[in-house]
């Protein structure tokens, strides 16, 4: 893992792959450790350049206030380009997923030149809070079992790990791996004070962003390949949300997960976000 200075913030990164390879940058969840190793390996293998990184105030890039961020959403899909900029190697594949992949289709939006193709995995095209009357919202019965758990004590590894398993089990991830990146989390974290750790495992930072302005009415100005991923059984941005993104991004592809929870697979396990 390293650190790259991109616009204006230190982002840490890890890269699979060969350098000549052509690039695909994963922009996962609040940390790079929600795109899983073994997947990361898989896609270097077949030939690309894969990296993925920490948004900020997570792990090893630039952390200041989870609290009370002084950016934006808009401020994180220009971290994107920026990265892909100064890694080199041409246009990037972008993919993202959950809160993530709003971050990503922002930045194809904003940025188009920068990207070559787009892949978004379980998320919506609204920002966090109420969906639009079209679209599903999260599946309360799984919400209100979700958030009604007390909270752990962040600066106990093993209580955070617990936590994380039993949320994953809810969700219908797998809570074995749940746990363990949990505690990987943990350890990446810059420090024990509750509300960066919180930060980190649950990326709460993105319900305080200003996602101004709306970008779902843009969805039809991308105009590079994209392919959107969703689990068919996916209760926290149901199917319809992806539905919905490929049928507005002109020619967008829909791989739809008919017994997956979430899309994102663990390279011989059960399939989690």
């Amino acid at each position: 893992m390293t650190t790259v200075n991109a616009n204006e913030i230190a982002l840490g990164i890890e890269s699979f792959g060969d350098d000549d390879a052509p690039l695909v940058l994963l922009a996962g969840g609040t940390t790079m450790l929600s795109w899983p190793d073994a997947l990361c390996e898989r896609l270097a293998a077949g030939g690309r350049r894969v990296v993925r990184y920490d948004l900020r105030d997570s792990a090893e890039s630039t952390t200041r206030d989870p609290e009370a961020p002084a950016y934006t959403l808009r401020d994180l899909a220009a971290d994107a380009a920026a990265l892909a900029d100064a890694l080199g190697g041409g246009p990037a594949h972008l993919a993202g997923i959950g809160v993530g992949g709003m971050v990503a289709q922002v930045a194809v939006l904003d940025h188009p030149g920068t990207f070559s193709a787009l892949t978004l995995v379980g998320t919506r095209a609204v920002a966090p809070g109420p969906p639009d009357d079209d679209l599903p919202g999260h599946d309360q019965a799984t919400m209100s079992r979700l958030f009604a758990r007390p909270m752990p004590d962040w600066t106990d590894r093993e209580a955070v790990a617990e936590f994380a398993a039993a949320g994953a089990e809810i969700l219908g991830d797998d809570p074995v791996a749940a746990r363990a990146i949990a505690a990987r989390i943990w350890d990446r974290t810059p420090g024990t004070a509750p509300p960066v750790q919180m930060a980190n495992q649950m990326g709460m930072v993105f319900s305080r962003l200003d996602c101004t302005p709306r970008w779902r009415e843009r969805l039809p100005e991308i105009e590079v390949p994209t392919l959107v991923v969703h689990g068919r059984r996916d209760p926290f941005f149901p199917v319809g949300n992806g539905e919905a993104i490929a049928r507005e991004i002109p020619g967008a592809r829909l791989l739809v997960l008919k017994e997956a929870a979430t899309a994102i697979p663990r390279c011989g396990g059960r399939r989690g976000h």
